[in-house]
């Protein structure tokens, strides 16, 4: 199922979207691992948190881009959770910045003698705007907390339960090799 998924992502990422020295984005939803190469079998150099901001280097193999991350680090990551939107990360204090721009504007507005309505409702409409832009991004955002928490959860999970798999094959094996036929030596007080 993930690697459709990042099918899906790659067919609708195309190549100019991966530029070189272009801007880019971890999306929102995930934290994912640095690799040293373009796959799973290369070294982990560390991870990446949903919404860090990162380099894109133009370079991509197979279901791989890659990458400089926000410390500088360069590697490997999968391709599909590249993307080009700024993330919630980026975008909550521009909006908290709109929000306080806008709320010092409606004082000045207010506590001015000469304002005249249509600026007052002007910048209430913005203030109202930006308070629900800021609302949004506070939701997805725990959203995208929630979901991370459960992906974490259900890869702990996966991995016990292919350490259980392991383990019972190996018993298996165990048991098995106990009760096959040994080859007997040849006594040498016989003829």
């Amino acid at each position: 199922m993930l690697r459709f998924f990042a099918l899906v992502g790659l067919l609708l990422l195309s190549p100019s979207l991966l530029a070189a020295g272009q801007p880019g984005y971890i999306s929102d939803k995930v934290y994912l691992y640095l690799h040293g190469g373009p796959g799973t079998q290369f070294r982990i150099l560390g991870s990446v948190e949903a919404g860090q901001a990162i380099s894109l280097l133009g370079e991509t193999q197979g279901d791989y881009t890659k990458i400089i991350d926000h410390k500088g680090r360069e590697g490997w990551v999968e391709t599909n959770m590249v993307t080009r939107q700024k993330s919630f990360r980026q975008q909550l204090p521009e909006v908290k910045s709109e929000l306080d721009k806008t709320k010092s504007e409606l004082a000045q507005a207010l506590s001015s003698s000469d304002n005249n309505a249509a600026q007052l409702s002007k910048l209430k409409s913005d203030l109202s705007r930006a308070q629900r832009e800021l609302t949004k991004a506070s939701s997805e955002r725990d959203h995208a907390t929630s979901k991370l928490a459960n992906i974490e959860k259900n890869e702990r999970f996966q991995m016990w339960q292919e350490g259980g798999i392991i383990a019972v094959i190996g018993l298996l094996i165990g048991v098995v090799l106990v009760y096959l036929p040994r080859p007997r030596r040849k006594q040498k007080n016989r003829w």
